[in-house]
């Protein structure tokens, strides 16, 4: 088997780049593990907390022993099905703050700064100004993915944004638009009650083509001669075969696979893969280094009123959440149910927005259990840019062991101190007239526990991943020697292989990431065409003018 563009991966940004790619007339093979995604558990989005917990369509990983959190294995989900991650993941869209990308421009990604990466998003959205507001002008409208927001009729969710404005914070009608900072409304890939993943908006359109083809396998390695990329061995049906390349192997595996993906390959770190008996082929020292997360915590309140989902969670609010979904796909089950949501700045002195929000009008955790005390509400919170860094390692030489998973979570002082300030303004959101009528107590942390020790040990045993794995195959410039792949995505040293997906976040994005990732597929495939790059757009997006002042 052969074709013009191999994609191992067909994730957030392979199936971006597999609809682009075979668009263009390339033949492409995508080799992707997981199976289908048909089914009520992945595409209906209130049951979102299933397929992440369900070795059908999850990799299973876990951390090692983080030692910051007392010895702590955390769990990361990482998507084994078409789509990847964005057919298990929460669905929320954001595309990161426009600092963000500068940033990246800034530490070696040239042509990576908003105003490059602007046109993409635009690109690649639908998205309704008509139903939904926010400004036309910085969204797209014809694109394959389709962003929505939900109805917002539960009165918690408007709560949340009365709530985040009583206590003297912005608002904003479009995070996703020319003002990111503030309370407002949430944004989802969700299109007529179903989930809109990049299996939906890319590889299915893709396949369709007669050119695209899907192969399911198992990667084992990048085969490479003479420097050069020429394809992937593979287990297939019980056999080790090569799937040969005639342009170019394109890796978009996640932020924990690709890296593995190029270890077993002979790209790594020279001495960690002499360790492993594996041949040098390239010594880059940042494949598997970078690793960056976000973390958060839910700050959980028991309701004095039956206004929250806890009605639902029973066998016949379920089979009716269910019923509804399936004859007519509306109903809760249409919704992610995460349908309001802040980014706000945790002290003066913060230029743009460091913390973010998701607000549930339940109080439940990521694996389906409700806090003891029944009705209840939940913000989860996090900071945004952490300057803990971890690594991903082999194992071993056997392509079939997991890899070796270690964030360092809360390894800097400034995680503690952010979480302690995260703590105290969330409680201070809900302590808003907004919410009186709502607020029983608080059930966790628990309102005695109130200093810094206190919030600590709190922190150490419920902190959480916010499931944002990235940055082990760095984009920056030739010259770093951390830089794994360089501003067009090609692998430096290798010729005709690149990697493209969250793994080359040079920097962690603000707030959830499938968005950035479509976007690095959407990119990255006309830097594989040799295409010239979109027009950039040169507009600037909302600062606070007080912001070395004013928290807010």
């Amino acid at each position: 088997m052969q074709a013009d563009f191999v994609i191992v991966g067909a994730g957030s940004a392979g199936c971006a780049m597999a609809f682009r790619l075979s668009q263009a007339g390339a033949s492409v093979i995508v080799i992707e593990y997981g199976g289908s995604d048909a089914g009520p558990l992945i595409q209906m989005p209130g049951a979102l907390s299933y397929p992440m917990n369900m070795a059908r369509y999850d990799w299973g990983y876990t951390t090692e022993p983080e030692p910051n959190l007392g010895g702590r294995k955390l769990v990361c989900p990482r998507g084994k099905v078409i789509g990847g991650s964005s057919s298990i993941n929460g669905m929320v869209y954001v595309r990161g703050h426009a600092r963000d990308f500068d940033t990246w421009s800034d530490l070696g990604a040239r042509g990576w700064s908003y105003a490059d990466v602007l046109p993409y998003y635009k690109r690649m959205e639908s998205w309704d100004s008509a139903s939904h507001g926010g400004d036309p002008d910085w969204r797209g409208s014809n694109g394959p993915m389709h962003v929505t927001r939900g109805k917002r009729d539960n009165p918690l969710v408007t709560a949340f944004v009365d709530a985040g404005r009583q206590a003297g914070y912005e608002t904003t009608d479009d995070y996703n638009g020319f003002k990111q900072e503030g309370f407002g409304p949430m944004e989802h890939t969700i299109f007529k009650g179903q989930r809109w993943s990049a299996a939906n908006a890319y590889l299915k359109p893709a396949l369709k083509l007669k050119n695209c083809s899907i192969l399911k396998a198992f990667a084992r390695k990048i085969i490479i001669n003479q420097g050069r990329a020429t394809g992937v061995e593979v287990e297939y049906k019980g056999k080790i075969i090569v799937i040969e390349a005639v342009r170019e192997v394109i890796i978009a595996s996640s932020s924990l696979n690709s890296p593995k993906l190029l270890m077993l390959s002979g790209i790594g770190p020279a001495a960690h893969l002499r360790e492993h008996g594996i041949k040098v082929i390239a010594d880059r020292q940042g494949v598997g280094q970078n690793l960056q997360d976000h973390l958060e915590l839910c700050i959980q309140m028991a309701a004095s009123q039956p206004v929250s989902l806890y009605k639902y969670w029973n066998i016949f609010g379920k089979a009716w959440v269910g019923a509804q979904w399936l004859l007519a796909r509306n109903g809760p089950g249409a919704s992610n149910q995460f349908e309001s949501a802040a980014f706000i700045r945790s002290d003066k002195g913060v230029e743009y927005p460091d913390l973010q929000y998701h607000f549930l009008p339940i109080a439940v955790s990521y694996d389906g259990k409700v806090a003891s005390q029944g009705h209840g509400f939940q913000a989860h919170v996090g900071p945004m840019r952490s300057l803990s860094r971890g690594e991903v390692t082999l194992r071993s030489s056997d392509p079939n062991a997991p890899p070796k998973i270690l964030f360092n979570y809360m390894s800097k002082e400034k995680d503690w101190t952010d979480f302690r300030k995260a703590i105290r303004l969330t409680r201070e959101i809900f302590s808003q007239q907004a919410f009186k009528p709502f607020v029983k107590n608080e059930i966790q942390p628990g309102s005695k526990m109130q200093s810094n020790e206190e919030l600590d040990v709190f922190i150490k045993e419920h902190v959480e991943s916010a499931y944002h794995p990235c940055g082990t195959c760095k984009m920056g410039d030739e010259k770093d020697p951390m830089a794994v792949v360089d501003p067009t995505t090609r692998v430096i040293g290798v010729e005709a292989l690149r990697v493209a997906d969250s793994s080359i976040f040079p920097h962690i994005t603000n707030g959830n990431i499938n968005g950035p990732s479509i976007m690095v597929g959407e990119k990255a495939s006309d830097h594989i065409l040799n295409k010239n790059p979109l027009l950039r757009a040169n507009i600037r997006p909302w600062i606070s003018e007080n912001w070395n002042t004013h928290q807010r």
